[in-house]
Order: structure tokens, then C-alpha cells, then sequence
């Protein structure tokens, strides 16, 4: 398989704290910034399809607002039910002041 990183959008604009959700590579991933370190994931709910962009982040966990499953940021681990199936990471690096996400 190609690997390709893809720019997202400039770390400046990326607060702790701060998340956003963009398209790469037709695939809808959330970009999260918990105190200065870089996490993507898929933004979707395995358990149901939801949307996890308005989910709260507890450590380096995202909380589904629909249900109340949690994955791991680092990981995509399902780490509470109802979800059972793992979400998607991507590797995130800084390059040049911009956030790029790794697709493969």
C-alpha cells in the first residue's frame, strides 16, 4: 500500500483543547489536541455511525455524546460499551508549522 501524508490545517489553529473534524482522502477524521500532543481518529461511532466531533475527551479518551462509548486516542481501542469495535488512528505529524495526517 501508497502511504501519503496530506496537510489539514496550520498546528497554530489548533489549541489545547481544541478539536476539528476535516475530509482526507474521503475519509472524515477528527484532528484533537489534548495538552499540545496531536491525536486523528475516524470521526464515527463504531458502536452506531454517530458523529464523534461533539464528544468529550477525558484523558486520552473521546466519549461518543450519543452513547456514551469511549475509544482511546492513542490506540482507536473501544474502551467502554456499548461500542466493541476499535475506531481508526492515523499517525499526525508537524511538518513546517502545518498538522499532516498519514493515509494509507
Amino acid at each position: 500500500m501508497t502511504e501519503q501524508w496530506f496537510d489539514v490545517v496550520p498546528a497554530s489553529e489548533l489549541k489545547p483543547g481544541e478539536h476539528k473534524d476535516f475530509i482526507v482522502d474521503d475519509v472524515d477524521i477528527l484532528i484533537l489536541n489534548v495538552d499540545g500532543n496531536f491525536f486523528a481518529v475516524e470521526n464515527l461511532c463504531t458502536h452506531d455511525g454517530g458523529d464523534l466531533s461533539a464528544g468529550e475527551i477525558e484523558g486520552d479518551e473521546i466519549i461518543c455524546p450519543r452513547h456514551g462509548a469511549r475509544f482511546c486516542l492513542k490506540t482507536g481501542e473501544a474502551t467502554m460499551p456499548p461500542a466493541y469495535e476499535d475506531i481508526d488512528t492515523f499517525s499526525v505529524r508537524e511538518k513546517e508549522g502545518m498538522l499532516q495526517v498519514k493515509m494509507e
